[in-house]
């Protein structure tokens, strides 16, 4: 039995599965967050933007500190940029922390 390359193997394929999960995830934030985003411009149009404030303390209270209302208005800006850019597919090249960083500037 040759134990470097069992090793190597059990690493190697660990690491692959990580990766695998971590595009995963990523993907899902980024579908999810453009989904939100969408709802919540849409909200936006018929209710006023003080909708997001009141979603934010909502979400708060329900499931806790994660979706406040930064995060909230962050993801409405995503999906307004890529639905005014009619991107078709969503990059997975970055993730959801890069784009929040990106939405930060105004250029």
């Amino acid at each position: 039995m040759n134990y470097y390359k069992e090793i190597k193997e059990e690493i190697i394929n660990n690491e692959i599965t990580k990766k695998v999960k971590d595009y995963s995830k990523n993907r899902s934030d980024l579908e999810t967050y453009y989904k939100v985003g969408k709802l919540l411009s849409e909200a936006g149009k018929h209710y006023g933007e003080r909708i997001i404030k009141e979603y934010a303390l909502r979400l708060k209270k329900e499931i806790g500190n994660k979706y406040s209302y930064r995060t909230l208005f962050r993801i409405r800006q995503f999906y307004n940029l890529f639905n005014e850019e009619k991107v078709s597919t969503l990059s997975t090249q970055l993730t959801w922390s890069h784009y929040s960083e990106l939405l930060s500037f105004n250029d």
